[in-house]
């Protein structure tokens, strides 16, 4: 079997941005496992220390200048050492390393594919129509081009691949579906949950609803507070824990909206967890929920199947029809009421009825999300497009 050299280009590797971020370091230990070389190079600064954490080689190439992350330094760089890889993987669109590698591959001739992760969801065009339409002026002349001139272009499921056909009419793309491979969990579930529950004890013996994801106004958080209040009326034991990196500065708003509501002092709000505190949370829940407005896999969904646990999730969330047809949760509409039908569905579910669909939700992440075979399908598809034998 022949062994490959692969890159992967990212603009960051802080954990605290969620989805691409965890991609990337599970692919990189898929990768490697499998006795090919994956490396990174990404355009934070070589004195960060989640490089040190880095499971694999990553290549620092920082600093690097605002939101856009643009780095005079990565396409001198990519021009140097991208031949020596037998392909160049592209993390995210709309900041710098998708258009510096285009124009590195375009004197240099080297193959490069590009991981969407939910970046062309037609959300953000109804969200944020102002941005949208300063991407607009970006669009034809940068990653249109980008996606244009790639070997193909990968979506996380058909459901992100068909809404990104909705965002630009300039749309050109040899497009292809490769799930994110998660990894199992590792450890000892109940240490974990003892673990978490040390580190907040006000949770011990109560019935947890968990959030964990970022504090962003996609995540749906507001409808999640107003939901819980109603839900919380009626069942004194329900706890909501709210676990994630706020980056926009809404938590405070939150807060003063779950005091209004009544249900401030039923509400844990964790920051960010990791590592052992992170399954602990999922191991000391009884049900995940993620109600977003957008969400092109959710990493954080199938870590949930993970752990046995089954999601509430809406129908923004891509595989929202993956988890209702093998029965491992909920889906309803990204409003008010569907969120409400999300927790009212859950607790009225019997103790036979919850049993059941945590077996489906561990069986689901089995068949869908296993780590070597997501890599495995992967690396056929590079091989395919670089013909490869």
């Amino acid at each position: 079997m022949r062994h490959m050299r692969l890159l992967q280009v990212i603009g960051t590797l802080n954990p605290a941005y969620g989805g691409p971020v965890k991609a990337c370091r599970q692919m990189t230990v898929a990768i490697n496992s499998m006795g090919n070389c994956a490396e990174v190079v990404t355009l934070d600064g070589k004195d960060v220390p989640w490089i040190a954490d880095f499971p694999g080689i990553v290549h620092g190439l920082g600093p690097s200048f605002g939101k856009y992350r643009f780095n005079r330094r990565l396409i001198p760089w990519l021009k140097t050492h991208a031949r020596e890889f037998d392909a160049v993987i592209v993390h995210g669109i709309w900041q710098f390393q998708s258009i510096g590698t285009w124009i590195a591959a375009r004197t240099r001739s080297f193959p490069y594919f590009v991981f969407i992760h939910g970046a062309l969801d037609p959300w953000f065009k109804r969200a944020y129509p102002a941005k949208h339409m300063k991407k607009w002026l970006y669009w034809p002349w940068a990653e249109y081009r980008v996606l244009r001139d790639a070997k193909a272009v990968l979506f996380t499921c058909e459901e992100e691949k068909n809404l990104a056909r909705q965002s630009f009419w300039m749309y050109q793309a040899n497009e292809e579906v490769v799930e994110c491979c998660v990894p199992d969990y590792a450890g000892d579930p109940d240490r974990q949950r003892e673990f978490f529950l040390q580190r907040f004890p006000l949770l011990q013996g109560k019935r947890l609803i968990l959030f964990l994801s970022r504090i962003h106004r996609k995540k749906g958080c507001d409808l999640l507070i107003e939901s819980f209040a109603r839900a919380a009326e009626g069942n004194p034991e329900l706890r909501l824990v709210m676990a994630g990196p706020d980056q926009e500065g809404w938590q405070r708003k939150l807060e003063a909206l779950s005091k209004k509501r009544g249900v401030e002092d039923r509400i844990t709000w964790t920051g960010m967890l990791t590592g052992d505190l992170k399954w602990g949370a999922f191991h000391a829940a009884e049900v995940f929920i993620l109600p977003s407005h957008s969400e092109n896999f959710g990493i954080v969904v199938a870590e949930a199947l993970a752990c046995g646990l089954p999601v509430l999730i809406t129908d923004k969330v891509n595989i929202w029809k993956e988890i209702i047809g093998d029965g491992a949760g909920f889906a309803e509409t990204d409003n008010l009421d569907g969120v409400v039908r999300l927790l009212e569905r859950w607790l009225g579910l019997s103790p036979e009825e919850i049993r059941r669909i945590r077996t489906q939700a561990r069986a689901c992440f089995e068949r869908r999300f296993d780590v070597r075979r997501v890599a495995e399908k992967l690396m056929s598809i590079i091989k395919r497009e670089n013909g490869f034998h």
